[in-house]
């Protein structure tokens, strides 16, 4: 059958047929581009995530080409909005489930970026630049009204390059970038940086003690070198982040652990020197408050921020014993407190026979911390100074002095023996003395002491720090700090019994109604010895005459009255200059007659000059050695004997 057209008449239909399934086409494919605009941000841009652009248009229909137009863009970051709405289950699975993707991804990265960042950057060659870019919904879901461009392959009309899967692949792909670019993540770029770690609560400060703070404190940064942490980063590239702390500069020091990130843990442990301050140094100018003296106020901050030290002075009557004891530890080094001292005084009165021995046990017992800065000997009196060894370069040439109080004896037991020096800008005079002897010979004792004072001829070289206040007739005035010490040989004006029912009524340290009975403590309320001279309290029990080897007193026919005759006085030019902080004997130690009597002192220190005679560092070096060879074969032969006890079995049979 034909048509007017002459078409036959089943070929009209399909004809119709043909043109509305045409129709039916545009108007999918109108609304197919609809849908990508919409995706693209409304101005009809399709972005460059996953495939370029060029390919992406290959797999659009032709009508679709036409009727969109395409823009050529770049990526920004989002700008991260203010309020968030509340994520549901699923955007929350679904975003733990990326962050640990992206995690495993910036792993195996060699350029530690994620996958949409790497993506984004493969699609636009040139850097994205940061601007603001319009918000989007998050994760819009994937149904008819919003096609992906790579699902508009499946539409009748369009060539087909790919199967269902690949399609579906390549839209899940574009909706994950678009998440990362919705979160501000697609852009960031770089590991991520953790917060910095900070303690929990402030480090506690390290508390004052016996000791000076140069044993624990850092070397704070000298105040002509503050330019020198701007100039070691253009010439080392690195410096501590602790150097912008504001206590390291200035005259403020550190005393926490923190100083381990302090300059001088990053460049040496000692404080930097600039090389102009090396040539401009001269040591020898002669001025308390000169930048480079070495003797100086700014060199006296640097090492006693407080400008205090610590002394140990003992006294010890050995009464001529060959025998030694086993270990000095308790006597030199107290546990009361927990720090050592800066300098250590020892004076011995009726020394063993080998004084030499008697230094290398000291050497020994201190350790390698301290050297031996001078030592001498009047007959069977001997003294030794010990020093830290990073101070003896600020101590003057030593000087010492003696006196005989007993012409007739050819041994010389009873006299004084005097060493003096400047440490810094102060003046130190330790005298230790033995005076006579016997119960009753208290003004023959005063004589000693006054013979002493004026025939001491100290000093010598070294100059008076302040000879306005000096006098020729006293040795003691010539020095602003003066330690006396030794067997003074004052008793207690009691009977035995009387002072041994004190004794057992008050066994611990209430010795108060022992003092009432003491000699010297009477003769210097007086002020018939000792003038200007102080005492600390006395707690401890009198340190004579004991048994040997026992802690019982005189047990022998004789029956001598236990006394206080080991004592340690102490004046200074200056007021509140020395403070006794301990003051005591030690029972441990039982080879003689006499306990060792010690005490610990803080003292106060001034800048000096330089132009005195300096030790320059003078120190006996050999004792030095030896006595820090036997302290570590000693340590060597503790350490067998454990070794041994651990590995050999005793069998006892009864």
């Amino acid at each position: 059958m034909s048509t007017p057209n002459g078409f036959p008449q089943h070929s009209r239909v399909c004809l119709t047929r043909s043109m509305e399934g045409g129709a039916v086409q545009d108007l999918q494919a109108k609304k197919a581009g609809k849908a990508a605009k919409k995706e693209a941000g409304g101005d009809g841009a399709l972005p460059k995530i996953g495939t370029p652009v060029s390919e992406t248009l290959k797999l659009l229909p032709e009508e679709l080409k036409v009727n969109m137009k395409i823009k050529s863009i770049t990526p920004r970051p989002p700008r991260k909005p203010r309020l968030e709405r509340a994520a549901s289950l699923d955007e929350k699975s679904w975003r733990k489930w990326r962050r640990f993707r992206t995690s495993q991804e910036s792993l195996t990265d060699p350029n530690e970026t994620s996958s949409s960042n790497g993506s984004l950057q493969e699609a636009s060659p040139s850097p994205p630049t940061r601007g603001r870019a319009s918000p989007c919904h998050p994760c819009c879901p994937q149904d008819s009204s919003h096609t992906s461009p790579d699902a508009l392959e499946a539409s009748p009309g369009g060539k087909s390059r790919g199967s269902a899967s690949d399609l579906g692949k390549r839209a899940s792909e574009i909706s994950s970038a678009f998440g990362g670019l919705l979160r501000g993540k697609g852009f960031a770029g770089g590991k991520p940086r953790l917060s910095q770690i900070m303690p929990a609560r402030p480090l506690p400060p390290m508390e004052l003690n016996v000791a000076s703070q140069s044993l624990r404190t850092a070397n704070r940064i000298d105040s002509d070198c503050l330019d020198y942490r701007v100039n070691s980063q253009h010439q080392f590239g690195r410096v501590s982040s602790s150097l912008s702390d504001s206590r390291l500069q200035g005259n403020g020091t550190l005393y926490d652990s923190c100083s381990t990130e302090s300059m001088k843990s990053t460049f040496s442990v000692l404080t930097p020197i600039r090389a102009k301050d090396v040539r401009s140094r001269s040591y020898l100018e002669g001025s308390l408050l000169a930048s480079g003296a070495l003797m100086g106020a700014e060199e006296l901050s640097r090492y006693f921020p407080d400008r205090n030290m610590g002394i140990f002075v003992a006294t010890w009557n050995m009464q001529g014993q060959k025998e030694l004891p086993v270990n000095l530890d308790d006597f030199l080094l107290p546990t009361d407190p927990d720090f050592a001292q800066d300098m250590y005084v020892i004076g011995v009165q009726e020394g063993c026979p080998d004084r030499r021995e008697w230094e290398i046990r000291l050497q020994e017992t201190l350790g390698p911390h301290y050297v031996l800065l001078h030592s001498a000997a009047h007959g069977v009196l001997y003294m030794s100074v010990f020093i830290r060894r990073d101070l003896i370069w600020f101590c003057s040439e030593v000087e010492y002095a003696t006196v005989t109080t007993r012409i007739v004896s050819q041994i010389k037991t009873k006299g004084a023996l005097g060493i003096s020096f400047t440490f810094f800008g102060t003046s130190f005079l330790f005298i230790t003395s033995h005076f006579t002897s016997g119960d009753s010979k208290v003004n023959e004792r005063k004589l000693d002491y006054n013979k002493t004072i004026q025939a001491l001829t100290l000093p010598k070289n070294v100059p008076d720090t302040n000879p306005y206040r000096s006098s020729s007739s006293d040795v003691t005035t010539r020095f602003d700090e003066v330690f006396w010490f030794g067997d003074f040989n004052f008793r207690l004006n009691k009977d035995r019994e009387t002072v041994d029912s004190i004794l057992s009524q008050n066994p611990g340290t209430d010795v108060s109604k022992l003092l009432v009975y003491d000699q010297l403590t009477s003769e210097m309320s007086r002020g018939s010895i000792f003038k200007g001279f102080q005492e600390a309290d006395i707690n401890f029990l009198p340190s004579y005459k004991f048994d040997i080897g026992k802690d019982s007193y005189d047990t022998t026919s004789k029956q001598r009255t236990p006394s206080y005759t080991d004592r340690v006085v102490f004046r200074s030019r200056y007021k509140d200059d020395i403070q006794a902080v301990k003051y005591s004997s030690c029972p441990v130690i039982k080879t003689s007659d006499h306990r060792p009597v010690f005490a610990l002192f803080r003292v106060k220190l001034r800048p000096g000059r330089d132009n005195i005679p300096l030790a320059a560092g003078l120190f006996d070096r050999d004792l030095y050695l030896i006595g820090i060879r036997r302290r570590a074969t000693r340590e060597l032969l503790k350490r067998l004997e454990r070794k041994d006890q651990r590995s050999s079995s005793i069998c006892s049979i009864s």
